[in-house]
């Protein structure tokens, strides 16, 4: 059976410092999800525990006090509206979110993408293609070698432009100098911990002359029996508007079915 746009475990509120419509509200967000019938739908504002160290500043504002201000989330009957988070990874391999905490989420969200965080994630120099390239295998092994409750974990928009914001034309170059055969076992890691791979909105809406590029990682990743969730990412309505259309086209450029779907498993909170 074809994979069911039902789920989108990857969604901030104007809560996340770097949304900038005041109309991302929680309400809106389950309107979203009434209006597309999704069963799951997860709110993952940026978060930097303060029980994990400092981080840059930008970070250390988005505390748990801060995110937990959309608390208690409005309800719908048919659909469960979670609360989760996407915290960071820095580069010295240190997650923003303290192990004693990780009860606190029904779902966390991490990048180890954001390759545009200079000096944070990533070394405050000019890092060449080829770098960025071996920091995308880096980063992941890291991740998926540290003692995490994986079973609700979700690794975010593996092929997004924040690898190289600036100039599209060498994201294309940087994702394509990834080797398969580091996707593939890094991928078949991935299936074995249970975590999920994120479908993103922003990923999937690309040129279908760059398809073989993108969508490259995704069927390694489907190859190895990992399972997939949507991910709108959306900071904004306008995304949230859009979102249907973008993951229906992934979905079927990737051939996903229900047995591809990621389940997320959590205790209530």
């Amino acid at each position: 059976m074809r994979y069911i746009f039902d789920n989108d475990l990857h969604i901030h509120s104007n809560l996340s410092l770097c949304s900038e419509d005041a109309n991302q509200t929680p309400e809106n967000i389950l309107k979203y999800a009434k209006e597309n019938n999704l069963k799951t739908i997860c709110l993952t504002n940026h978060f930097w525990d303060s029980d994990a160290g400092e981080a840059i500043n930008w970070y250390n504002i988005q505390d748990y006090k801060h995110i937990s201000a959309a608390k208690p989330l409005p309800q719908e009957d048919g659909i469960e509206f979670l609360f989760g988070c996407e915290t960071e990874f820095d580069k010295d391999f240190r997650l923003g979110l303290n192990p004693l905490n990780y009860d606190k989420f029904d779902f966390i969200v991490i990048p180890t993408t954001h390759l545009h965080f200079r000096g944070f994630v990533v070394p405050d120099e000019d890092l060449s293609n080829e770098r960025k390239a071996q920091l995308w295998v880096e980063r992941l092994e890291a991740l998926f070698n540290m003692p995490l409750p994986f079973h609700k974990i979700g690794i975010a928009h593996l092929t997004t432009r924040c690898i190289d914001h600036i100039n599209h034309e060498n994201l294309l170059k940087i994702l394509n100098l990834i080797k398969d055969e580091d996707i593939e076992r890094l991928m078949k890691k991935a299936a074995k911990l249970g975590c999920g791979i994120e479908i993103n909105c922003s990923d999937m809406g690309f040129d279908m002359s760059e398809a073989d590029t993108i969508l490259r990682f995704y069927k390694i990743a489907k190859k190895c029996g990992c399972k997939f969730y949507c991910g709108s990412d959306a900071h904004g309505v306008a995304t949230l508007n859009n979102a249907k259309e973008i993951f229906e086209r992934a979905i079927d450029l990737l051939e996903l079915t229900e047995d591809d779907k990621f389940i997320l498993k959590r205790e209530k909170i």
